[in-house]
């Protein structure tokens, strides 16, 4: 059965349909065509259905990992502040990751 908002926010009452706001933005051609295409499979009932469905689940991924953007950037220059990693290799960082979870698991 497609996916329907109007059954979303008929479950969801903290979406109200008069908090709706339109908002207009161009698409590539690939991505135009491919909503078009999920609504023509019956996916979704229009494009305006599968575009709020894609946005709100981006919406709770980011919400699920809870960073902002400034502190993505502060964990990303924590990074770079910390210099050349000594694992020379993905197989060592591996193994590093393997032996901090052992030793996790035994203090447990």
């Amino acid at each position: 059965m497609p996916w329907s908002i109007a059954g979303w926010v008929n479950d969801h009452s903290e979406v109200p349909v008069a908090t709706m706001e339109k908002i207009t933005s161009a698409l590539t051609s690939e991505l135009a065509d491919f909503i078009r295409n999920v609504v023509d499979a019956g996916e979704y009932e229009t494009t305006r259905e599968a575009i709020e469905h894609a946005v709100r689940e981006w919406k709770e991924r980011r919400d699920l990992f809870g960073d902002t953007v400034e502190e993505l950037r502060a964990l990303v220059q924590d990074g770079i502040d910390s210099g050349p990693s000594a694992l020379a290799t993905m197989a060592d960082v591996k193994a590093e990751a393997r032996r901090r979870f052992k030793a996790a698991q035994f203090r447990s």
